[in-house]
Protein backbone atom coordinates (compact mmCIF):
# COMPACT_ATOMS: atom_id res chain seq x y z
CA UNK A 1 0.00 0.00 0.00
CA UNK A 2 1.43 3.37 -1.01
CA UNK A 3 0.91 6.88 0.28
CA UNK A 4 -1.69 7.60 -2.43
CA UNK A 5 -3.87 4.72 -1.24
CA UNK A 6 -3.66 5.86 2.39
CA UNK A 7 -4.48 9.44 1.37
CA UNK A 8 -7.51 8.19 -0.55
CA UNK A 9 -8.83 6.28 2.44
CA UNK A 10 -8.28 9.29 4.69
CA UNK A 11 -10.16 11.51 2.22
CA UNK A 12 -13.12 9.12 2.22
CA UNK A 13 -13.25 9.17 6.02
CA UNK A 14 -13.15 12.98 6.07
CA UNK A 15 -15.90 13.19 3.43
CA UNK A 16 -18.11 10.86 5.41
CA UNK A 17 -17.53 12.96 8.50
CA UNK A 18 -18.43 16.15 6.66
CA UNK A 19 -21.39 14.96 4.63
CA UNK A 20 -23.32 12.81 7.11
CA UNK A 21 -25.52 14.76 9.48
CA UNK A 22 -25.93 12.00 12.06
CA UNK A 23 -23.24 13.15 14.50
CA UNK A 24 -24.42 13.10 18.06
CA UNK A 25 -26.30 9.81 17.94
CA UNK A 26 -25.55 7.23 20.58
CA UNK A 27 -23.44 4.49 19.03
CA UNK A 28 -24.08 0.82 19.66
CA UNK A 29 -20.56 -0.15 20.63
CA UNK A 30 -19.09 -3.48 21.73
CA UNK A 31 -16.07 -1.70 23.31
CA UNK A 32 -13.29 -3.50 21.46
CA UNK A 33 -9.77 -2.56 22.51
CA UNK A 34 -8.35 -2.82 18.98
CA UNK A 35 -10.39 0.12 17.61
CA UNK A 36 -7.58 2.52 18.54
CA UNK A 37 -4.15 2.51 20.16
CA UNK A 38 -5.97 3.85 23.22
CA UNK A 39 -7.92 0.90 24.70
CA UNK A 40 -11.56 1.00 25.74
CA UNK A 41 -12.42 2.12 29.27
CA UNK A 42 -14.92 -0.76 29.58
CA UNK A 43 -14.68 -4.42 30.52
CA UNK A 44 -16.53 -7.15 28.67
CA UNK A 45 -19.92 -7.58 30.33
CA UNK A 46 -20.65 -10.68 32.37
CA UNK A 47 -22.88 -12.27 29.73
CA UNK A 48 -20.40 -12.24 26.84
CA UNK A 49 -16.88 -12.96 25.62
CA UNK A 50 -15.05 -10.88 23.02
CA UNK A 51 -12.65 -11.97 20.27
CA UNK A 52 -10.55 -9.36 18.45
CA UNK A 53 -8.12 -9.74 15.55
CA UNK A 54 -6.33 -7.42 13.11
CA UNK A 55 -3.68 -7.07 10.42
CA UNK A 56 -1.20 -4.17 10.48
CA UNK A 57 1.09 -2.95 7.69
CA UNK A 58 3.87 -0.53 8.67
CA UNK A 59 5.88 1.41 6.09
CA UNK A 60 9.19 1.57 7.96
CA UNK A 61 11.34 4.58 7.13
CA UNK A 62 14.76 2.88 7.36
CA UNK A 63 14.29 -0.86 7.01
CA UNK A 64 12.04 -3.62 5.71
CA UNK A 65 8.29 -3.03 5.94
CA UNK A 66 6.62 -4.69 8.91
CA UNK A 67 3.56 -6.97 8.94
CA UNK A 68 1.69 -7.93 12.11
CA UNK A 69 -0.99 -10.66 12.28
CA UNK A 70 -3.32 -12.01 13.71
CA UNK A 71 -3.15 -9.72 16.79
CA UNK A 72 -5.62 -12.18 18.30
CA UNK A 73 -7.12 -11.27 21.67
CA UNK A 74 -9.69 -13.20 23.71
CA UNK A 75 -11.41 -11.27 26.52
CA UNK A 76 -13.65 -12.80 29.19
CA UNK A 77 -15.08 -11.37 32.45
CA UNK A 78 -14.02 -13.64 35.31
CA UNK A 79 -15.40 -11.64 38.26
CA UNK A 80 -17.23 -8.42 39.01
CA UNK A 81 -14.14 -6.28 38.55
CA UNK A 82 -11.73 -8.33 36.45
CA UNK A 83 -11.42 -9.40 32.82
CA UNK A 84 -9.11 -12.17 31.58
CA UNK A 85 -7.06 -11.47 28.43
CA UNK A 86 -5.29 -14.08 26.28
CA UNK A 87 -3.71 -13.61 22.86
CA UNK A 88 -1.09 -14.40 20.24
CA UNK A 89 0.63 -12.46 17.46
CA UNK A 90 3.38 -12.69 14.86
CA UNK A 91 5.36 -9.74 13.54
CA UNK A 92 7.62 -9.95 10.49
CA UNK A 93 9.89 -7.08 9.41
CA UNK A 94 11.78 -4.31 11.19
CA UNK A 95 10.59 -4.51 14.77
CA UNK A 96 10.38 -1.46 17.01
CA UNK A 97 7.60 0.50 15.31
CA UNK A 98 4.85 -0.08 17.88
CA UNK A 99 1.52 1.22 16.52
CA UNK A 100 -0.87 -1.19 18.25
CA UNK A 101 -1.25 -2.41 21.82
CA UNK A 102 0.53 -5.63 20.79
CA UNK A 103 4.08 -5.53 22.15
CA UNK A 104 6.99 -6.14 19.74
CA UNK A 105 10.78 -6.09 19.64
CA UNK A 106 12.94 -3.02 19.37
CA UNK A 107 15.49 -1.52 17.08
CA UNK A 108 16.60 -4.23 14.65
CA UNK A 109 17.11 -1.57 11.98
CA UNK A 110 17.49 -2.89 8.43
CA UNK A 111 17.53 -6.54 9.53
CA UNK A 112 14.53 -8.65 8.56
CA UNK A 113 13.27 -10.42 11.68
CA UNK A 114 10.32 -12.45 12.88
CA UNK A 115 8.78 -12.61 16.33
CA UNK A 116 5.85 -14.68 17.62
CA UNK A 117 4.53 -13.93 21.11
CA UNK A 118 1.86 -15.12 23.50
CA UNK A 119 0.33 -12.57 25.81
CA UNK A 120 -1.87 -12.85 28.87
CA UNK A 121 -3.14 -10.57 31.57
CA UNK A 122 -6.01 -8.90 33.41
CA UNK A 123 -8.05 -5.75 32.97
CA UNK A 124 -9.72 -4.26 36.03
CA UNK A 125 -12.25 -1.50 36.61
CA UNK A 126 -11.15 1.48 38.72
CA UNK A 127 -13.71 4.31 38.64
CA UNK A 128 -16.99 5.30 37.01
CA UNK A 129 -17.48 8.74 35.51
CA UNK A 130 -18.84 11.23 38.04
CA UNK A 131 -18.43 14.90 37.24
CA UNK A 132 -14.75 15.48 36.56
CA UNK A 133 -13.84 12.00 37.77
CA UNK A 134 -13.32 9.85 34.64
CA UNK A 135 -14.24 6.27 33.96
CA UNK A 136 -10.98 4.34 34.25
CA UNK A 137 -9.41 0.88 34.03
CA UNK A 138 -5.99 -0.70 34.54
CA UNK A 139 -4.51 -3.38 32.26
CA UNK A 140 -1.64 -5.59 33.44
CA UNK A 141 -0.18 -7.98 30.86
CA UNK A 142 2.94 -9.92 29.91
CA UNK A 143 4.25 -10.80 26.45
CA UNK A 144 6.29 -14.00 26.16
CA UNK A 145 8.06 -14.80 22.85
CA UNK A 146 7.81 -18.35 21.51
CA UNK A 147 9.91 -17.60 18.41
CA UNK A 148 12.20 -14.58 18.51
CA UNK A 149 15.75 -13.23 18.56
CA UNK A 150 15.09 -11.99 22.10
CA UNK A 151 13.47 -14.33 24.63
CA UNK A 152 12.71 -12.03 27.57
CA UNK A 153 9.14 -11.89 28.85
CA UNK A 154 8.05 -8.24 28.82
CA UNK A 155 5.64 -7.01 31.55
CA UNK A 156 3.27 -4.20 30.53
CA UNK A 157 1.07 -1.93 32.67
CA UNK A 158 -1.51 0.51 31.28
CA UNK A 159 -3.91 2.96 32.87
CA UNK A 160 -6.80 4.17 30.68
CA UNK A 161 -9.29 6.91 31.54
CA UNK A 162 -11.91 8.94 29.72
CA UNK A 163 -15.09 10.99 29.75
CA UNK A 164 -18.34 10.79 27.82
CA UNK A 165 -18.99 14.28 26.42
CA UNK A 166 -22.15 15.95 25.08
CA UNK A 167 -23.69 14.36 21.96
CA UNK A 168 -22.11 11.03 22.94
CA UNK A 169 -18.61 12.13 21.98
CA UNK A 170 -15.92 10.47 24.10
CA UNK A 171 -12.44 11.64 25.03
CA UNK A 172 -10.09 8.88 26.20
CA UNK A 173 -6.44 8.86 27.23
CA UNK A 174 -3.97 6.19 28.27
CA UNK A 175 -0.47 5.78 29.58
CA UNK A 176 1.38 2.51 28.97
CA UNK A 177 4.69 1.35 30.44
CA UNK A 178 6.71 -1.60 29.10
CA UNK A 179 9.79 -3.12 30.71
CA UNK A 180 11.11 -4.04 27.29
CA UNK A 181 14.00 -6.15 26.05
CA UNK A 182 16.43 -6.05 23.14
CA UNK A 183 19.60 -7.91 22.18
CA UNK A 184 21.53 -5.20 24.09
CA UNK A 185 19.53 -5.65 27.30
CA UNK A 186 16.40 -4.32 29.02
CA UNK A 187 15.11 -0.74 28.82
CA UNK A 188 11.98 1.36 29.44
CA UNK A 189 9.27 2.08 26.87
CA UNK A 190 6.71 4.82 27.63
CA UNK A 191 3.55 5.15 25.52
CA UNK A 192 1.02 7.96 26.08
CA UNK A 193 -2.04 8.36 23.86
CA UNK A 194 -5.24 10.41 23.48
CA UNK A 195 -8.29 9.73 21.30
CA UNK A 196 -11.47 11.69 20.50
CA UNK A 197 -14.28 9.32 19.48
CA UNK A 198 -17.21 10.75 17.51
CA UNK A 199 -20.43 8.89 16.54
CA UNK A 200 -21.71 9.44 13.01
CA UNK A 201 -24.63 7.01 13.13
CA UNK A 202 -25.79 4.46 15.69
CA UNK A 203 -23.48 1.87 14.11
CA UNK A 204 -20.62 3.97 12.73
CA UNK A 205 -18.02 5.82 14.80
CA UNK A 206 -14.89 7.73 13.80
CA UNK A 207 -11.97 8.89 15.89
CA UNK A 208 -8.88 11.07 15.76
CA UNK A 209 -5.87 9.94 17.77
CA UNK A 210 -2.36 10.88 18.79
CA UNK A 211 0.02 8.42 20.44
CA UNK A 212 3.73 7.87 20.78
CA UNK A 213 6.56 5.70 22.04
CA UNK A 214 9.54 7.02 24.00
CA UNK A 215 12.40 4.79 25.13
CA UNK A 216 14.91 5.34 27.93
CA UNK A 217 17.86 3.14 28.79
CA UNK A 218 18.20 1.70 25.28
CA UNK A 219 21.52 1.95 23.45
CA UNK A 220 19.70 3.96 20.75
CA UNK A 221 16.80 5.76 22.40
CA UNK A 222 14.01 6.80 20.04
CA UNK A 223 10.98 9.11 19.94
CA UNK A 224 8.13 7.81 17.74
CA UNK A 225 4.91 9.86 17.82
CA UNK A 226 2.03 9.16 15.40
CA UNK A 227 -1.27 10.85 14.52
CA UNK A 228 -4.16 9.69 12.41
CA UNK A 229 -7.85 8.83 12.03
CA UNK A 230 -9.84 5.64 12.37
CA UNK A 231 -13.35 4.27 12.27
CA UNK A 232 -15.37 1.18 13.08
CA UNK A 233 -18.73 -0.10 11.86
CA UNK A 234 -21.08 -2.48 13.63
CA UNK A 235 -22.38 -4.53 10.69
CA UNK A 236 -24.30 -7.18 12.65
CA UNK A 237 -25.23 -7.89 16.23
CA UNK A 238 -21.95 -8.20 18.12
CA UNK A 239 -19.74 -8.05 15.00
CA UNK A 240 -17.76 -5.00 13.86
CA UNK A 241 -15.16 -4.03 11.29
CA UNK A 242 -12.54 -1.40 11.98
CA UNK A 243 -9.90 0.60 10.12
CA UNK A 244 -7.25 2.94 11.50
CA UNK A 245 -4.12 4.56 10.09
CA UNK A 246 -1.49 7.07 11.07
CA UNK A 247 1.62 8.94 10.04
CA UNK A 248 4.93 9.18 11.88
CA UNK A 249 5.82 12.67 13.12
CA UNK A 250 9.59 12.20 13.57
CA UNK A 251 12.42 10.56 11.64
CA UNK A 252 12.49 7.75 14.21
CA UNK A 253 8.86 6.84 13.48
CA UNK A 254 7.61 4.84 10.51
CA UNK A 255 6.31 6.75 7.49
CA UNK A 256 2.79 5.47 8.01
CA UNK A 257 0.76 2.44 9.06
CA UNK A 258 -2.66 0.98 8.29
CA UNK A 259 -4.53 -1.43 10.53
CA UNK A 260 -7.70 -3.35 9.66
CA UNK A 261 -9.50 -5.77 11.92
CA UNK A 262 -12.62 -7.27 13.41
CA UNK A 263 -14.21 -7.86 16.78
CA UNK A 264 -16.91 -10.38 17.65
CA UNK A 265 -18.89 -10.49 20.89
CA UNK A 266 -20.68 -13.73 21.76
Amino acid sequence: MNRLNCTTVLTVILLVTTCLDGAGREIRDIDADRDAFTPSTSLVDTKHSLIESAFTFIDVRNGPDTYSFPEFLFRRRISDGFELRLGVNQEIGSSGNVVTAIESGEGLGDILSSETSLFYGLKTHLTDQSGWIPRSVVIVEAFTPVASDVWNTEPVASVVWGWELPDYYRFDAAFRYVYAASEEGTFNRWQPSVALRMPVTERFEIHAEWFGTWTTGHINDTVRPFAGPGCHLLIAKGFELGLRMGWGLTQDAANFFVNAGTAYRF
